[in-house]
């Protein structure tokens, strides 16, 4: 079959926000919103690997065409169509290969059959069937779904509409979709939504200021892996090879656990995400593993962990964490999985810098004490779409003489609440200036390259002066207020200037109340 465009427009990936809403609305009355959340991330999933798949599709017939390329294959088309049947075109460029009877093209052909749902469904067992990473983790529940007729079919062309190979290399597209999800359905599966999507530009921090360049690199709550793409990538960046990085992951939820099997396995990346979806504190997938890097953002405060039912849990060397918060729990077991020498950077509620509940302010300082807490970073508010929660990263390790200079006894403290810009009314983003200045501040700290503490953002603290704030950790405590620029005006002088215009003004706020007072006096009213 030649390769050919679709015939109608379709609207970027940053545009999939209204096009899955109006595919809510159709079928919002029929089905409760988390069996429609799986229907429709295995639509996107279909459709996002199939739009990459043409993509090269359209890059080999280029190759084999043109008798300047080193692919060339002379004018005859029946041999352009046996190359872009060729698995290796695809594979040698780390595109996921799709079956012809799973391309989106074939389904949206069909999809006005009664029986869409059973071809979907078998479309999914193809691609099991053809990608080993993927056997047995696909969700084949369409041809099961009770829809009225044709609904299913609306459905597909509605996803139609969605174009992704133009965005395949600018960001976690199916992370993106989920985050959707999690926002527009957690109220209505009864859920508050605890745990959430990090968005890129946060992931993008983590990765810069860890740098991980080899070795393995471990997130114990996954979501949909979108830290392993952005360590992939920074990898990339820097000249290095994917396979100098193995990646470790767990995830409890069963739908975000696919979708980060199916996130991975698009990008080619060999994952270990466990045998299925588990809790980390209950069954630890990985228990005889350590890690080089982990990288997290762990559900927010969450109070249903179980944390009762481990009163004597050896991850716990700073103290037992409290029942009702998995905060220094998820702290505690990122530094049981590390290496000797290895990193970690956690995303966690703004809380945890400060709070002294249940016993937190004194596992804190015992980790002070401890000396493995490196770095801590306050962020700006706004950065998550579906919770207004502000955030901080704490960036923790069990050696700090090591990747530079000795910083036994000693923590950064960078105060970043002023960065960002505003992406809408209710989004703020963090940019490449901001992660680069971020990173740049840690990376000369570590290696003692012209770091120097600047009132208002970073500060080189000692364990004496942390513990005079109480074992605080929140930066603004340290960190202290941006150094006013000199405008020169003599400080006496400006402060009588400052003083006559206060008196004025005052003096002012006193006649206009006494006009008040004696309108309202004219009119009948005594005060």
């Amino acid at each position: 079959m030649a390769v050919k465009g679709n015939k109608k427009k379709e609207a970027s990936a940053q545009d999939f926000r209204a096009v899955l809403w109006a595919s809510a609305d159709k079928l919002r009355a029929q089905m409760d919103a988390a069996e429609y959340k799986h229907l429709v991330l295995g639509l996107i999933f279909l459709k996002y690997i199939s739009d990459t798949f043409v993509e090269q599709q359209q890059n080999v017939l280029k190759m084999v065409s043109d008798p300047d390329s080193d692919y060339y294959l002379g004018d005859a088309p029946d041999d352009h169509q046996e190359a872009l049947e060729d698995r290796d075109y695809y594979t040698q460029e780390n595109v996921f290969w799709v079956p012809s009877e799973a391309r989106w093209e074939s389904l949206r052909n069909q999809a006005k059959q009664p029986d869409i749902g059973q071809l979907i469904d078998k479309a999914l067992v193809a691609i099991e069937n053809e990608n080993i990473n993927l056997r047995s983790k696909l969700d084949k529940r369409f041809g099961a779904a009770q829809l009225e007729p044709g609904r299913m079919g609306e459905l597909v062309d509605l996803i139609s509409t969605i174009g992704f190979a133009e965005d395949r290399n600018s960001g976690d597209v199916l992370g993106e979709v989920y985050e959707y999800f999690l926002g527009q359905f957690a109220s209505a599966e009864g859920k508050k939504g605890g745990q959430f999507y990090t968005p890129a530009h946060v992931v993008k921090t983590l990765v810069a200021v860890l740098a991980p360049d080899e070795g393995r690199v471990y997130d114990p709550c996954c979501g949909s892996g979108g830290m392993f793409v952005q360590s992939e990538r920074f990898v990339q960046a820097h000249g290095g090879r994917r396979d100098q990085i193995s990646i470790f992951g767990q995830e409890s939820n069963p739908t975000t656990w696919r979708l980060a099997t199916m996130n991975l396995a698009i990008r080619g990346f060999a994952a270990n995400l466990g045998e299925g979806p588990a809790d980390t504190f209950a069954r630890d997938q990985h228990p005889d593993q350590k890690f080089d890097y982990i990288l997290a953002n762990p559900p927010f405060n969450i109070s249903d962990w179980g944390g009762e039912k481990y009163e004597s849990n050896p991850r716990w060397i700073y103290g037992r964490p409290p029942v009702g918060n998995a905060n220094y729990a998820w702290l505690q077991h990122m530094l049981w999985k590390l290496r000797p020498g290895g990193q970690a950077g956690v995303v966690l509620a703004n809380g945890s810098m400060s709070s002294n509940t249940s016993g937190e302010g004194k596992i804190r300082e015992a980790m002070v004490r401890g000396d493995v807490v490196e770095v801590m970073v306050a962020l700006p508010g706004q950065l998550f779409v579906n919770t207004p929660i502000p955030v901080c990263l704490w960036f923790l390790t069990n050696d700090k003489t090591k990747r530079g200079r000795n910083r036994l006894g000693e923590t950064l403290f960078i105060d970043a609440r002023q960065m960002g810009t505003m992406k809408n009314r209710v989004e703020r983003v963090l940019t490449d200036e901001d992660i680069l200045k971020i990173a740049h501040t840690v990376h000369s700290w570590r290696n003692d390259q012209d770091y120097e503490d600047i009132s208002g953002f970073c500060y080189n603290a000692s364990l004496e002066e942390i513990e005079k704030n109480s074992f605080f950790l929140t930066p603004g405590r340290y960190v202290g207020s941006p150094d006013e620029e000199d405008d020169g005006e003599p400080f006496d002088e400006k402060m009588k200037r400052l003083t006559d215009l206060l008196k004025e003004q005052q003096q002012q706020g006193v006649n206009l109340d006494q006009q008040i007072a004696e309108n309202l006096k004219r009119i009948g009213y005594d005060i």
